[in-house]
């Protein structure tokens, strides 16, 4: 636990040094906001058939092939907002990064995701590939059925998503080889798509097809990403990067001991 705390500490420290240079943070953040555009696009392009045909399937289909996205996120680098939830709340309760670094990097990767998201968008809809008339609506079904949830529904899930995204990435920093970490990420990805919980750079991957469609609005945007924001941030931030935070952080007693251990031997 304290090994895999150090490493999560790390990657924030790593993340406040690369804020000196936010044009090349928010490039970064961008790439993200992309690739979970590429998960979106998949899920649009390879379920829709099933779901056209009422596959009792389509949900867990939908899990099984969503989970690319943050693969190629963590695999390939890049900066995605919920996961530095998560990574920079755990630096900065560890005192190796600053509130400000945390600020930033939330700000920024926040931004950068949706601009990402949006000219893949943009890209993606002027190519056509989503003509078909079984991803068409199986779009709008989607985008429809995020604006007919509630706020409170919309937080909740929001918080549900992220504690599972985040427990994604702490496994993934635990796993040891190409193979386990690949897993890791796979597993809770899965479920938080095909239980239906909400992500907030998803949502702006969809909603950005949508409105590029003519089927949703930026308002629409706007509302889901009012309640999911907070929600992803308590849900990486409370119940994964405190808890494992206040878990695995050495107790004073062992720093000291060690501390006075160190002292004697010199």
């Amino acid at each position: 636990m304290a090994e895999n705390l150090e490493e999560t500490v790390g990657q924030a420290a790593h993340k406040a040094h690369d804020l000196a240079r936010p044009g090349r943070y928010a490039v970064s953040a961008m790439l993200a906001g992309a690739y979970i555009g590429v998960g979106e696009v998949l899920l649009l392009v390879a379920v829709s058939p099933f779901v056209a045909q009422h596959s009792a399937a389509a949900k867990l289909l939908e899990g099984a092939v969503f989970p690319v996205a943050l693969t190629i996120v963590m695999f390939a680098g890049a900066q995605l907002f919920t996961s530095n939830v998560m990574v920079m709340l755990i630096g900065r309760l560890s005192g190796r990064t600053g509130w400000r670094d945390l600020v930033g990097s939330w700000s920024l990767s926040l931004a950068g995701n949706f601009v990402g998201a949006f000219l893949f968008g943009a890209m993606v809809h002027a190519s056509g590939v989503l003509n078909a008339p079984s991803a068409k609506a199986m779009l709008h079904e989607l985008v429809a059925g995020k604006e007919a949830l509630a706020g409170g529904q919309l937080f909740w899930r929001a918080v549900l998503c992220n504690m599972l995204v985040c427990l994604a990435i702490w496994m993934f920093y635990r796993a040891r080889g190409d193979a386990a970490k690949l897993f890791v990420l796979w597993l809770p990805v899965l479920v938080f798509v095909a239980v239906g919980f909400e992500h907030c750079v998803a949502n702006m991957a969809l909603f950005s097809l949508a409105i590029l469609d003519g089927s949703a609005g930026f308002g629409d945007l706007g509302r889901n990403l009012l309640f999911t924001v907070p929600g992803n941030i308590i849900g990486g931030g409370l119940l994964v990067a405190c808890s494992y935070w206040f878990t695995g952080r050495p107790d004073r007693a062992e720093t000291a001991g060690q501390n006075a251990g160190d002292s004697s031997y010199e």
